[in-house]
């Protein structure tokens, strides 16, 4: 199955999304701070910077180069409660996630400081005459469009390695994560990085767009929605630029008849209710085996039903609120319009009578084919369930999906395992654990969850020319 991205247009992504650059707490409702956005001349003066930059920058040793990134890592570690209540306030992630993001930002950065210089190794080839070689070499300016629900990560895994490559980087984050995108710029400068090696700037699309035009920009990354990408995706394309895109995903959690039920349950929930399940990997399509489907669902619920909702900075609290009340809005009418279609509400489905923008967890399951469950990506605390009779018909349900993202499959034969995730049609699959994120792992999808990697030695080789150099005798033959 190919790439099938909507039909949209700058225009009207322009018409659906003004920017707003504002901090808004979404558990208290309130909003904290409101930034203004670059002007034109201001976006002009930065992408110069850059460009100077990248002439400099890509001269400087690997060892150079990652001294800078050895200290933002050391002070991400050294600070990290810091960072970590910026992320719970801005977009109400449990704190206890928010200082596991900030961990994460900074194995990510010491990951490529410490490899990247073997990763982009010259590679000798096996010439007919002469010595081939390839070198891998930086491209220039790249411009990355970030997403909220992982503030730093999303920063961390686009901007490390292209730093160490050679490369400068400019950023447009979302807009409701500001502080954080500013907390970025702060790191890096006090890690030592030189003025545009890396840019943070408060776009509208409109500016977005004019950007992606600029010559000065050799390659453009995004992680976001489909449409999202679909729009930049094609703006790229148009300019003749390398692009990686990572979009949504609607991974299938698969549970074998001989998987053991209450860790399977564990991770059941941790792969749904992480980050409230605002999250592009979280498992969201239960499939399950008829032998095991009903223990399953008991205990499944039953943990969901235990969540307590509360303040995320509270170390207590198991369920915090989603980042906006837009986005509440919105899974509420997914979940409305999937009842309306026949799909069967288990629990939950409503918003939770408490100031912010609490969502029930909710269950929908006796989801028929073409309706709103079964092939949208819903971003929250909503989990979609289905019965299947037998290993063959939960691998043709999971593959049943535009999206290709992740996915997991449980059992105690771990061979089983490892062939069951061979028939899956994804980037990534996971064996007896929700698909997730490290450093060394490489995290991408098919599909309509876009193209490319990021992280592993496959992430840093996305936007880097990777030339050959052929020396032949001069007498050798043509």
């Amino acid at each position: 199955m190919g790439i099938r991205l909507p039909d949209i247009s700058f225009e009207e992504i322009k018409k659906r999304d003004p920017m707003s650059y504002e901090s808004i707490n979404p558990y208290s409702g309130k909003r904290v701070k409101q930034f203004a956005e670059h002007t034109d001349a201001e976006v002009e003066t930065a992408v110069a910077k850059a460009q100077a930059c990248f002439t400099t920058w890509r001269a400087k040793t690997f060892s150079e180069r990652a001294a800078v990134l050895s200290k933002a890592a050391l002070i991400l570690r050294s600070r990290a409660e810091e960072f970590a209540s910026l992320i719970t306030l801005e977009m109400g992630k449990l704190i206890v996630e928010s200082r596991g993001e900030v961990a994460l930002s900074a194995d990510i950065i010491d990951y490529y400081a410490q490899r990247a210089e073997g990763f982009l190794a010259p590679q000798s080839l096996k010439a007919h005459s002469g010595d081939a070689t390839i070198e891998s070499s930086p491209i220039g300016v790249l411009f990355g469009i970030e997403p909220w629900n992982f503030p730093y990560y999303q920063l961390a895994r686009f901007v490390a390695p292209n730093l160490m490559v050679g490369n400068v980087v400019m950023v447009k984050h979302a807009p409701s994560v500001p502080q954080c995108a500013l907390a970025f710029v702060a790191l890096f400068k006090e890690a030592g990085a030189p003025d545009g090696a890396y840019t943070n700037l408060f776009l509208s699309n409109d500016q977005a767009e004019h950007l992606i035009d600029d010559p000065r920009i050799a390659g453009v990354a995004l992680t976001g929605s489909e449409r999202a990408g679909s729009v930049v995706a094609a703006q790229a394309g148009k300019n003749l630029k390398k692009s990686t895109m990572e979009l949504g995903g609607s991974d299938a959690f698969i549970v074998l008849e001989d998987a053991e039920i209450d860790k399977t349950v564990e991770w059941a929930v941790w792969g749904r209710m992480n980050n409230t399940g605002q999250c592009c990997v979280a498992a969201k399509r239960f499939i399950v085996l008829d032998k095991v489907a009903d223990r399953f669902m008991q205990k499944f619920q039953a943990a969901l039903e235990a969540l307590i909702p509360g303040d995320p900075l509270d170390s207590s609290t198991t369920l915090g609120p989603l980042c906006s009340e837009a986005a509440l809005v919105n899974l509420l009418d997914q979940v409305k319009r999937s009842v309306a279609a026949g799909s069967r509400l288990l629990m939950g489905g409503g918003r939770v009578n408490r100031t912010g923008a609490f969502m029930q967890p909710s269950i929908l399951t006796d989801i028929k084919k073409g309706t709103p469950a079964y092939v949208e990506e819903f971003f929250g605390p909503v989990a979609l369930f289905f019965r299947v009779a037998n290993e063959d018909e939960a691998i043709a349900l999971a593959n049943d999906s535009k999206y290709g993202l992740g996915g997991s499959v449980f059992t105690a034969d771990i061979e089983r395992g490892k062939r069951v995730a061979a028939r899956i049609e994804t980037g990534m699959v996971f064996v007896n654990h929700p698909t997730w994120t490290s450093p060394e792992l490489p995290f991408g999808g098919i599909k309509n969850s876009g193209y490319g990697r990021e992280l592993s030695g496959l992430g840093i080789q996305e936007f880097v020319n990777k030339k050959l150099v052929c020396v032949v005798p001069i007498n050798a033959p043509a």
